[in-house]
């Protein structure tokens, strides 16, 4: 894997959670892959876990996404990178800001076999004075 796939990889996956799109995000990773949410949760394991924590996290629940990512490093055929994501929940509109840490290691076609991610979270409640509300 090279600085650039790492980049392509950040920007597919990326490109999934702003468009709602599970199946995008799901043929990132292999079959059996595992995906950390959180540190302190048993991963979601396999393309279907994957598939569905989309559906309902990000697709259903989800809207007005942004989504950067900045790789820190890469080595071997593991990528760390920091990243940033802003949406409005369904049906809240609660304004969500995540910041967060991410290590995704790869397979030999460039499929993220684990991946795990660290994030802290601010939600400003819709009408609550935040500045990117909708009227």
């Amino acid at each position: 894997m090279t600085d650039d796939d790492f980049r392509q990889w950040l920007d597919r996956y990326g490109d999934a959670w702003r468009e709602g799109d599970p199946d995008a995000a799901a043929e990132l990773f292999c079959a059996g892959a595992a995906y950390h949410e959180t540190p302190f949760d048993a991963p979601m394991i396999g393309t279907a876990a994957i598939h569905r924590y989309w559906t309902d996290g990000a697709k259903n629940a989800q809207t007005a996404v942004s989504f950067e990512a900045m790789p820190i490093l890469l080595k071997k055929n593991t990528g760390f990178a920091h990243w940033r994501a802003t949406f409005r929940r369904v049906p809240s509109n609660a304004y969500v800001e995540l910041d967060g840490v991410l290590s995704a290691r790869f397979d030999s076609a460039m499929r993220c076999e684990e991946f795990r991610e660290w994030w802290h979270r601010k939600e400003t409640q819709a009408g609550s004075g935040d500045p990117t509300r909708t009227p």
